[in-house]
């Protein structure tokens, strides 16, 4: 076996040390551009663009995630040798929130975890932070409400989205079911876990905290405790993971937005997020809604929301495809501000990859 074994491993070292000249090579070209261009060294839409023509190219056996994730590390450590990035995102470590910000951005970044999701988007604001990646809707449990809410009044953009699959896990710091008296989850992973729950811990006690990461924490100094919460915070808290996977809907996600100071220019498979108010006035939403039917344009979410300035008054969530600079996105927009109240872009950025 080892001589058959020998000369691929040969073969594979040999790849190796080409695959390491090239990535420094990369490295050394991104440097160069960096100082020639003197700008932001984060830019959505060519990384959106990179990862989409290396996975229209790739012919496997590596999956395109596969691609995605690799690309996106090289990218990650090729800006940090220009500038760190800093990303704010709702802590403490170990939550899906910050699994977003290292999907999207990659690991060569400074996590900054923030105690709310008020606290991630104020730390970009303020300068303390480059980006903020924030919790927005979930596949089985709906619109984040304070998200939502936070965007209305927030001078941020948003530049990207990100899509992760939320595998929930019960953990806690002994093994086995027996002797849980408690469960401590986020509000929205135990409404993922509701009917696991019911099954396996009929009649525990569960107790909402402000994120699956918190209730590691708390299960991590009780032995009769127990937490729901993702792969990452078992690891930081040293949690032994006693059942895997137990959402109750199998292709559970939750969307992520990144949000900076700038939105993105386009990519070639854009959204636009908009929010706004219609006059109050039979037919007013529907008046909004054609000048999109009547330039063509996908409409791909509408959510609405309490405008907290008046009884029974509302705004309402708009994703769009494609991007604010598109002649036909300009000439929709330009006949929904006239029907309407209120209009705030609040920006172009590459669809998830």
């Amino acid at each position: 076996m080892n001589e058959q074994l020998t000369p691929l491993r040969d073969r594979i070292d040999s790849i190796d040390e080409e695959v390491l000249r090239l990535l420094n090579e990369r490295a050394r070209l991104a440097q160069e551009i960096g100082h020639i261009k003197n700008g932001p060294i984060y830019r959505a839409e060519r990384e959106a663009q990179v990862v989409r023509r290396l996975q229209a190219a790739n012919e496997g056996p590596l999956p395109a995630e596969s691609i995605s994730v690799l690309y996106k590390e090289i990218m990650s450590a090729c800006r940090a040798l220009e500038q760190p990035l800093s990303v704010a995102y709702l802590g403490p470590q170990g939550t899906f929130s910050e699994a977003a910000a290292v999907k999207h951005f990659g690991h060569a970044v400074t996590g900054v975890p923030c105690a709310d999701i008020d606290a991630a988007f104020r730390a970009v604001e303020r300068g303390a932070a480059s980006f903020s990646v924030a919790p927005v809707e979930n596949s089985t449990e709906g619109a984040v409400n304070r998200t939502l809410d936070l965007l209305l009044s927030s001078p941020l953009k948003i530049c990207g989205e990100v899509k992760l699959r939320i595998r929930q896990h019960l953990m806690r710091s002994v093994e086995g079911m027996r002797g849980i008296e408690v469960v401590y989850s986020h509000a929205q992973s135990l409404g993922q876990c509701h009917e696991w729950l019911g099954q396996n811990l009929y009649g525990v006690k569960t107790i909402r905290t402000t994120s699956n990461a918190e209730a590691a924490r708390l299960a991590a100094e009780n032995p009769n405790a127990a937490a729901i919460a993702g792969e990452l915070a078992a690891e930081h808290y040293d949690l032994k993971i006693i059942a895997r996977d137990i959402e109750d809907e199998p292709n559970n996600t939750t969307r992520f937005l990144v949000l900076g100071n700038e939105d993105a220019a386009p990519s070639g498979r854009d959204k636009t997020s908009l929010v706004l108010s219609a006059k109050n006035r039979p037919g007013s939403l529907l008046e909004l809604l054609a000048p999109l039917a009547g330039h063509n344009i996908g409409l791909t979410k509408l959510e609405s929301r309490p405008a907290r300035k008046g009884s029974w008054d509302y705004v309402f969530y708009m994703d769009i495809d494609g991007h604010r600079t598109d002649s036909n996105i300009q000439n929709a927009l330009h006949a929904v501000e006239e029907q309407c109240t209120f209009l705030k872009v609040l920006g172009s950025y590459p669809a998830a990859v």
